[in-house]
């Protein structure tokens, strides 16, 4: 597959969002720290609901990673930045004022991240923009969450530097801020009403909706490259959204949905997979090559339609919440581990 400038790009926002998940565990370590640290039941109160959404954070991100499709590692400065800074928070030489305000330094660098890659999919392609979409609700709630840290740093540091309460209303201040910079639909998102893991359906759909964006990007595109790039990232998104679902998916499926129907998903697949390589093989400027590409996705939605509605209806039916949850976190560990083979085939059939 042709290497091209987007490819490059791409690339550079997957380098971005490893970096992000790095730094997210930081602070996801620091604040429990700070938990075991904190002496004010206030202050304490508001790191262990700002936990809460770090760690359900967190696990958005690796989603919106395994939704990209292009594994990377953090940059080299990034990982010795968060290497230094977890060994200062552990360590005694900083105070807990000290360690707060370089906790709200680091979030402001992670709400940073997170507006750059949302930015830079919009200059990308919009099955960037799709894959990414859950990311926001992590940059509205570190936006809250820096808020939150501002007035935490004034009442520690006013303690620290006199040995004196600051002033009333610092709390009423904060959030009067959250709600001017947020508005309705971030006031909402930041007071975290819904802490719910993605489930298994949830999961799945994603990766159906960045599909049909790759497939009318390459339909509208009449760029060689572009549309070999497009189709490039199709290959590697279907190629490990099946491998994942055959591993993990319709084995713990098939006793409940029925031995005819998940046979079904499966011949189907099978033909999706046959496609791609024949695909793969055609020049992309060729007629031949978009008349197959709609071969391939006509086979894919009825596929999608199938899975979305009977299949996720048994999911419902015979699986609880947390059981649902849970598919959904060995499907994501299964498609990252074959997207990191993907890539290093890739590497190697390009040396």
């Amino acid at each position: 597959m042709v290497s091209t400038l987007d490819d490059t790009k791409r690339k550079a926002i997957a380098t971005k969002l490893a970096d992000i998940k790095l730094l997210q565990q930081l602070l996801v370590e620091n604040e429990q720290l700070f938990l075991r640290e904190s002496t004010d039941s206030e202050i304490s109160d508001r790191f262990r609901k700002m936990l809460e959404d770090d760690q359900k954070n967190l696990g958005i991100i690796e989603t919106v990673i395994v939704q990209y499709g292009n594994p990377a590692e953090p940059k080299r400065t990034v990982q010795e930045e968060v290497n230094k800074v977890g060994e200062l928070m552990q360590g005694s030489e900083l105070s807990f004022f000290e360690k707060v305000f370089k906790h709200e330094l680091l979030k402001h660098q992670q709400v940073m991240s997170g507006l750059l890659v949302h930015k830079a999919a919009q200059k990308v392609g919009a099955d960037v923009i799709a894959a990414i979409g859950p990311l926001n609700t992590v940059n509205f709630e570190n936006r809250a969450h820096q808020e939150q840290l501002k007035g935490i740093v004034e009442v520690l540091g006013v303690r620290e530097l006199t040995g004196q309460d600051a002033d009333q209303g610092i709390w009423a201040r904060v959030q009067d801020a959250i709600a001017a910079f947020s508005g309705v639909v971030g006031s909402a998102v930041t007071q975290g009403t819904d802490k719910r893991d993605m489930n298994i359906q949830d999961v799945i759909r994603l990766d159906h909706n960045k599909v049909n964006v790759l497939f009318a990007e390459i339909a509208q595109s009449n760029d060689p490259q572009k549309i070999q790039e497009y189709f490039g990232q199709l290959y590697k998104d279907l190629t490990a959204h099946a491998e994942a679902e055959e591993e993990v998916v319709y084995p713990r499926v098939r006793a409940f949905y029925g031995e005819t129907d998940t046979q079904e998903l499966y011949n189907e697949q099978a033909e999706m997979k046959r496609l791609l390589d024949e695909i793969k093989r055609i020049d992309p400027s060729s007629p031949q090559f978009k008349e197959r590409v709609k071969n391939l996705a006509d086979i894919v939605t009825d596929h999608v339609r199938q899975e979305e509605s009977t299949m996720f209806a048994a999911i419902r039916n015979n699986l609880s919440t947390e059981q649902s949850e849970q598919l959904a976190t060995e499907f994501k560990a299964a498609k990252l581990r074959i997207q990191e083979r993907l890539a290093k085939e890739t590497q190697g059939s390009a040396r």
